[in-house]
């Protein structure tokens, strides 16, 4: 069971990589453990790009590393806090790409301009503001949760964003789908005029037929399949 969720984890940061999430050696995923006993983080000091199994370890809910190798990320109270303030989700993604970092920073809220939005938007995406710097701290990891609250994803404001999902293939999946709205909404603006969006009856209906959980798995599958052998 342990050797699947590493995989899982590996597999994801690797798909994020892939899909312009990549920021150097930061950025990080993380599935519950099934045994309860933390959750299975990327490991520090390598580039989603680099992850293997063996780069993936478990790290309980004070930071200690628990089982595995590698450095533990310092912002674990990301993953550990939302994932013990949200019974229903089992996997995080912590990124900084760039399109959703750009928004963000205007102030402006994500609009559903674009299919990708509908899958948040309504109501909007969550901005936290508490600080831009690294979530270091349980009480910092606590009020990240509060802002999160029930929704899919969260604006760390002049910093990156947080998704999350029942399994690593949903969070997975939403980090993607949100970094494409981002850059679709900021290449709305580079148009000039006013720009539409769906109302919100339309926003639903797309959410259900376009984003259902079949959709979505295969998604993820499709993702998978665009890899490259991991050497």
């Amino acid at each position: 069971m342990c050797a699947d969720v590493r995989e899982t984890v590996a597999t994801s940061s690797r798909v994020l990589a892939a899909s312009g999430h990549g920021d150097l050696i930061w950025g990080h995923v993380s599935a519950r453990d099934p045994g309860g006993r933390g959750v299975w983080l990327k490991a520090a000091e390598w580039g989603l790009d680099e992850v293997t199994p063996e780069r993936v370890h478990l790290v309980d809910e004070k930071g200690t590393l628990r089982e595995g190798e590698g450095t533990p990320h310092s912002e674990y109270p990301i993953h550990t806090e939302i994932m013990a303030a949200r019974p229903d989700v089992g996997a995080v993604v912590h990124t900084h790409p760039p399109h959703a970092v750009a928004l963000a920073a205007t102030g402006q809220p994500l609009r559903p301009v674009s299919h990708a939005a509908n899958y948040f938007v309504p109501p909007e995406v969550p901005r936290f503001t508490d600080t831009a710097d690294l979530v270091l701290t349980p009480e910092l990891g606590r009020a990240l949760a509060g802002v999160l609250g029930e929704a899919r994803a969260v604006f760390l404001v002049n910093h990156g964003i947080v998704a999350v999902g029942r399994d690593v293939e949903e969070a997975t999946v939403a980090a993607i789908l949100l970094e494409r709205a981002c850059a679709q909404q900021l290449l709305t603006h580079t148009g000039g005029g006013w720009p539409s969006w769906s109302p919100i009856e339309e926003s639903m209906a797309k959410r259900e037929h376009i984003y259902h959980r079949r959709a979505v798995s295969a998604v993820w599958d499709y993702l998978v399949r665009k890899l490259p052998a991991v050497s």
